[in-house]
């Protein structure tokens, strides 16, 4: 048990510097970038499940704040999370949670995870346009075309990337022994 705790904290870590790497992965729009962050947090959360995934994007937060540039365009500190993105970034964390409880609640399956992960790009994009209409003091509406619209299609693109990909590597890493199942980890 100790070692399998110990294993899944380093997948973890490992999985918040994914992130930090996908987050350099950018398209620049005006006000929010599209960014590969998105995928990077679908992967972490299908392949780890709430639990660890959830962790994988406190700990990208975390390390993003007190100045290690792991945001988009190398970007670190307060000041990016308290932002005009920053709803995005703090979003992320319940997304992965959800992401994750969904896929343990029904099976980790592509099908499943393409849905799950739409939930989630949906969980990110709300609570970073509301956070982007307060930021900014924008409207309701230039908020929604702003933060929303723009990032539905990619987002679309992303989830069916991380479900796939995703259940691809956890099958392969639950073969051959590096992550492991809710009940396993209980066993």
């Amino acid at each position: 048990m100790r070692n399998s705790k110990l294993q899944m904290m380093n997948i973890t870590a490992l999985f918040a510097a994914i992130i930090g790497v996908l987050a350099q992965v950018t398209i620049p729009l005006p006000l929010v970038p599209i960014t590969g962050q998105t995928l990077a947090i679908g992967l972490a959360a299908t392949i780890l499940g709430s639990r660890y995934g959830s962790l994988s994007s406190v700990l990208y937060l975390i390390i993003g704040a007190i100045g290690i540039p792991v945001f988009s365009q190398m970007s670190a500190g307060l000041g990016v999370i308290f932002g005009p993105t920053g709803g995005f970034i703090i979003g992320f964390i319940p997304t992965a949670y959800i992401i994750g409880i969904y896929l343990e609640k029904t099976k980790f399956t592509v099908i499943n995870a393409f849905i799950a992960n739409i939930i989630g790009m949906f969980i990110t994009l709300i609570i970073g346009t509301v956070w982007l209409k307060f930021i900014a003091n924008l409207t309701w509406p230039a908020a929604f075309m702003a933060g929303f619209i723009p990032f539905i299609v990619g987002g679309l693109i992303k989830a069916f990337l991380a479900a796939w990909i995703g259940i691809l590597v956890r099958q392969r890493l639950q073969s051959a022994n590096i992550i492991y199942t809710q009940t396993e980890r209980a066993s």
